[in-house]
């Protein structure tokens, strides 16, 4: 046995104790443990039954990450579960906090499990570019059936224990003393019941493919989600030692593919991430927030808040934008019920923390206030003035601005030291990123807290340094900006878009432009005009179309055109016309483009501007470009990133994609140092 796995005894039970802190994940030593525990109980013929439990909260929250970027050391997952099913005794697995990928597969391979309520279990493999490899689309099949199995398995998600247990997946759901129960179920089993010695239920075919269809189709069609429905349909078609045996062979093929390895970078940056900043310990708990601004934004996240249990006012200049915001967060909540992924109560209960007013006067008791107005400097100063004035120092005053100076915003406050930037990303409520970004006047105290209270509504927090646009908008606007470019030189919108997103990005540059609105990029260019250097290049097509009034999806015209708001897009003759007439007047002679060149050239855009953030330290960590590409701009996340991207090529192949978005930008480029980008990025924490 090793000192990750003890066994104590309650009567004839043993009890096999996980102590592998802090998440019990399934390491080597908790497999050997686990292994020789098993052995103990089936050689002692005073033991009539073993309760496999975690110590703590967690009973084993899954297979440990570390191990999957090189060769698993032995023993390895299945041989802990053959262990477990070849035991004469009847195993039991006691389920608490949460039992995740090879802690679900370990707990399958038991005679019964029991769980505590609230217990989170799941196969999240597909989320990490894998399928489960320990017997876990061979057996989940046998208990809840293949539709069933497709659903929870292709799509990664985790499901409370009640909902386990409808499903068949846990026998019992206790509210207290998981452990007894659990002795007493083991007590009690007396013959064994192995899933593997059941048959997968006969379903119906027409069911199985509409399920695997969906599931493939809302995967986009990823390797690993491919996988993942083959193996649950094999569990009925083949023999249980060839299903488990193709599984694994499976399971070790992706393991050891690039998108796996991007997965697996991506899920230890976020890690992270989330401990860049330290507790503080003068940090101001946060129970209550203002939202300055009742419009799209700050209705978003205002929702984010009550969501999260705390209370929020939500402030506006009268009662008719006020009663336009509640309506918007109402709607938020309505949804979320209509959808089934809360109750009507749990909706109601979010709605009474909401506190709608038009009186600045009562964000005085508030933690935390937020301005989310709109994108103009004077509008903010004047927000962030009057709430300085309307609360007392030490309340944390935030700026939710995508590319205003924070610095400037909290010089014009008479208290700097409590000015911290929060920029949600649209929609507020559903995007998990948030830039929490600090000025040079930024208190240690104000920072840790407004870091702490994004961790509190479950959000990824990203700490950024002040500059235009911060980390992610000065990065998009870089990669924007060169596809701009491509399109004088020779491409159309439609051509540069299907591109990207073949690559993998949610979007093209150009849809994305329409779906926000070419007016805010518009607006922001405006302000900038005074500050460019005449002799840059500059595109001009965008400030074009604004000033014809395309502004996008909601006017009907963009780069696209569009018969309706929600209808497909359309390349439109017109945009066409004035790209062709731009490069004209500028002298340009457009040319044919692959594909890959344009890819090359918009990546090449990015990593440039990633080593001026690292330069600049706008930001210290290369994986958090990363997460913030990902989790705000739909790139791709089984490419894990445009840094993630670029460590994985030759060197010189980056070097000639930074050279390409010089030789196209011209006169004022600023070349990074490629140094800070290609590091060696490790693939664990």
């Amino acid at each position: 046995m090793s000192a990750a796995v003890r066994v104590e005894r309650d009567g004839a039970v043993a009890v096999v104790i996980i102590d592998n802190p802090p998440v019990n994940a399934g390491s080597r030593e908790v497999r050997a443990g686990i292994i020789a525990a098993i052995a103990e109980v089936a050689g002692d013929p005073a033991c009539t039954g073993a309760v496999l439990i975690g110590h703590g909260t967690t009973f084993i929250s899954g297979s440990d990450i570390r191990e999957f970027a090189g060769p698993i050391a032995e023993p390895q997952m299945p041989a802990v579960i053959a262990a477990i099913e070849q035991c004469p005794k009847p195993v039991v697995a006691a389920l608490s906090g949460s039992a995740l990928g090879g802690g679900l597969e370990i707990a399958l391979g038991c005679d019964a499990r029991i769980a505590l309520a609230g217990t989170l279990v799941g196969l999240p493999e597909v989320t990490l570019g894998i399928i489960p490899g320990a017997g876990g689309t061979v057996r989940l099949p046998r208990l809840i059936g293949t539709v069933a199995a497709i659903d929870l398995i292709a799509s990664g998600k985790r499901i409370t224990a009640e909902e386990a247990a409808r499903l068949g997946l846990i026998d019992t759901v206790v509210t207290s003393d998981l452990r007894g129960a659990a002795v007493a179920l083991a007590a009690s089993l007396g013959a064994m019941r192995r899933i593997t010695d059941r048959p997968v239920p006969p379903a119906d075919e027409s069911a199985v493919a509409a399920a695997a269809d969906a599931a493939i189709r809302k995967g986009r069609s990823r390797p690993a989600i491919v996988e993942s429905v083959a193996a649950v349909r094999r569990a009925s078609a083949l023999p249980t030692s060839e299903a488990l045996r193709v599984e694994r062979a499976t399971f070790q093929q992706l393991r050891e593919s690039e998108e796996a390895a991007a997965l697996r970078y991506l899920f230890f940056a976020e890690r992270a991430a989330l401990r860049a900043v330290a507790p503080v310990a003068e940090a101001r708990t946060v129970r209550a927030v203002g939202v300055i601004g009742a419009g799209t934004m700050g209705a978003g996240i205002a929702a984010a808040f009550i969501d999260a249990g705390l209370a929020a006012w939500l402030i506006d200049v009268d009662d008719a934008a006020v009663a336009r915001g509640l309506s918007r967060v109402r709607e938020t909540e309505d949804r979320a019920v209509r959808t089934g992924r809360i109750a009507q109560a749990d909706a109601d209960a979010r709605l009474a923390r909401l506190r709608p007013s038009t009186r600045l006067a009562d964000i005085a008791g508030a933690d935390l206030v937020i301005e989310a107005v709109f994108e103009d400097i004077d509008a903010k100063t004047a927000v962030l003035r009057d709430v300085a004035a309307a609360t007392a120092a030490g309340t944390i005053i935030a700026s939710n601005t995508s590319y205003l100076d924070l610095d400037v915003l909290a010089a014009a406050t008479p208290r700097p030291t409590d000015v911290v930037g929060l920029h949600f990303f649209a929609p507020a409520n559903v995007m998990r990123l948030v830039e929490v970004v600090r000025g040079k006047a930024t208190s240690d105290a104000a920072f840790s807290a407004a870091f702490s209270v994004v961790k509190r509504l479950g959000k990824l927090p990203i700490v950024s340094g002040v500059c235009e646009g911060f980390i992610g908008n000065r990065l998009y606007s870089a990669y924007r900006m060169q596809c701009e470019f491509m399109l004088e030189e020779g491409c159309l919108p439609a051509q540069v878009d299907a591109a990207l997103e073949a690559f993998g990005f949610a979007m093209g540059p150009f849809a994305v432009g329409d779906l926000s609105g070419l007016d805010i990029a518009w607006r922001n260019r405006k302000r900038l005009a005074a500050s460019r250097d005449p002799r840059s290049r500059y595109a001009p097509a965008l400030d074009r179309l604004c000033e014809m009034g395309r502004f996008g999806r909601k006017a009907g015209a963009g780069w696209y055109a569009y018969a309706a708001p929600d209808s497909e897009k359309a390349p439109d003759p017109i945009v066409h016309a004035l790209i062709e007439q731009i490069a004209r007047d500028k002298g340009i002679a457009r040319r044919a483009f692959s594909d890959a060149e344009i890819v090359t050239r918009a990546m090449g855009a990015l990593v440039n501007e990633a080593a001026l953030l690292l330069a600049e330290g706008i930001t210290s960590r290369p994986a958090d470009i990363d997460l913030v590409m990902v989790n705000g701009f739909g790139f791709p996340k089984h490419r894990g990133g445009p840094v993630f991207w670029a460590t994985r090529l030759p060197r010189a192949e980056v070097e000639r994609a930074v050279d390409q978005v010089e030789a196209a930008a011209g006169h004022g480029f600023r070349r990074g140092n490629l140094d800070l980008v290609l590091r060696p990025t490790p693939t664990r924490d």
